[in-house]
């Protein structure tokens, strides 16, 4: 059988963090791993922030909450099933996605953990290190074929492990330093650059 990993914010649900900056007006927290290709620093800079503006994880648990999917996702990952087993990886955190996976049909997903201490995130902890250029190494040496989809930094090393990497609605930057990735911008077309990828 054949396995579609793909990245979750960006492509089946909007950028979380965007979310919460836009609920708070922190435009510091606007920044995503479409900006920054280090994920560390990244987290650093959030963590830094909410302590800094006195917010918790209940705040951000209240914005996902009003989130859903990204129109069409629930579809397209129903559709997608029919020729791949799914799973997400995504630098996302349990604490975060799980009222969204109930939203998408609860597709297996492959994330890490925060770490919280009295509503206050101090850390996170990686599930593995580069967890989603290890997941798909893994699955290979499961003996399956694996095509990938994200749309940042962040999922360039997964594409890179893939059978085949699709990039699907990246930012210029990404496009312009990794142009051996097609790219993609609805799921209709996702959907097909999956099917083409299997011939």
């Amino acid at each position: 059988m054949n396995l579609a990993c793909l990245d979750l914010e960006g492509v089946l649900v909007p950028e979380i963090w965007i979310r919460v900056a836009e609920a708070t007006g922190i435009e510091e927290l606007r920044l995503t791993t479409r900006d920054v290709s280090d994920y560390d620093v990244l987290m650093q800079h959030r963590i830094t922030t909410l302590a800094e503006h006195g917010l918790g994880l209940s705040l951000i648990q209240k914005v996902i909450a009003e989130m859903g999917p990204l129109p069409g996702a629930r579809e397209f990952l129903d559709e997608l099933r029919q020729d791949f087993q799914v799973v997400i990886l995504s630098d996302t955190f349990y604490e975060f996605a799980m009222p969204l996976m109930a939203q998408l049909g609860y597709p297996t997903l492959f994330c890490h953990r925060l770490l919280v201490s009295e509503d206050r995130l101090v850390g996170y902890q990686l599930r593995q290190p580069d967890s989603k250029r290890a997941a798909v190494r893994a699955f290979h040496e499961l003996n399956y074929q694996v095509v990938a989809s994200g749309d940042s930094y962040n999922d360039t090393a997964m594409l890179a492990e893939a059978d085949a990497g699709i990039l699907f609605r990246p930012p210029a930057n990404v496009v312009e330093e990794f142009p051996q990735f097609p790219v993609t911008t609805d799921y209709a077309e996702l959907h097909q650059a999956f099917l083409s990828a299997l011939s």
